[in-house]
């Protein structure tokens, strides 16, 4: 299948190796690929620069958003919460049009106004709000700019290293869950998490649900830095 990530940062890289390894043509989508080859640094998250991955993996091919789009017969979208649906609402008309757009972007705003009452401070620096949270998710943002696309939330509840090898965690039996109003896209999104190796995937209900998903961002986080390391959740019923 021929499969678009839109995005290049650290979990963008982790779908597209493993799509790769899988046997399915990929296409990373980026503004501008002459500037993002040219990175010399890594970024914010200390991720270093793609040329550097790329590299490593000359048989994913790098190209602007809506070339990358428009090539992909399913989308995946990585671009930062704070951008995504600028990014996105920009591509040429058509170029998501009846396609499956699967969603992990958490909507972070990082570096908020200062609140010393309210602060919560973590070992990499202030924690990022969530804008929107509760009344509304990125993911319904997103749907509602682009009513032709069908949009899936997923992947959101694990780091993305996690997301594309659940085996490191209990043989891979812990939970994932998804969130979507279109039955034929949640089936595509299963169906790729299930090529990803997991075997309990818990459908949370309508694109509203998403609200959940995203805002868990916060507690993962919380329990990531009590436990000191990356961890699986398992549902048990």
């Amino acid at each position: 299948m021929r499969i678009a990530i839109l995005g290049t940062g650290a979990g963008a890289r982790q779908h597209a190796a493993r799509l790769s390894s899988l046997g399915h043509q990929v296409v990373v989508g980026t503004r501008d690929p002459e500037a993002t080859l040219a990175r010399t640094r890594p970024d914010m998250m200390g991720t270093r620069p793609f040329a550097v991955f790329h590299a490593d993996h000359p048989e994913l091919a790098l190209a602007t958003f809506a070339e990358a789009a428009e090539a992909g017969e399913l989308v995946i979208n990585g671009i930062d919460g704070a951008n995504a649906v600028a990014a996105l609402t920009a591509l040429p008309a058509g170029a998501l049009a009846g396609k499956t757009l699967i969603d992990y972007a958490v909507p972070y705003v990082y570096q908020p106004p200062g609140d010393a009452e309210h602060s919560w401070p973590t070992p990499w620096g202030e924690m990022p709000r969530l804008d929107p949270v509760d009344t509304d998710s990125l993911a319904e943002q997103i749907q509602r700019a682009l009513p032709g696309t069908r949009v899936v939330k997923t992947f959101v509840t694990q780091e993305q290293e996690t997301v594309v090898n659940p085996a490191e965690f209990g043989g891979g039996d812990h939970t994932m869950f998804l969130a979507g109003d279109d039955e034929d896209a949640k089936t595509a999104a299963r169906e790729l998490l299930t090529s990803y190796g997991w075997s309990d995937i818990v459908d949370a209900g309508p694109l509203a649900a998403a609200r959940g998903l995203e805002m868990y961002a916060h507690f993962h986080t919380a329990l990531g830095i009590a436990l000191g390391r990356r961890f699986g959740v398992k549902i048990v019923r």
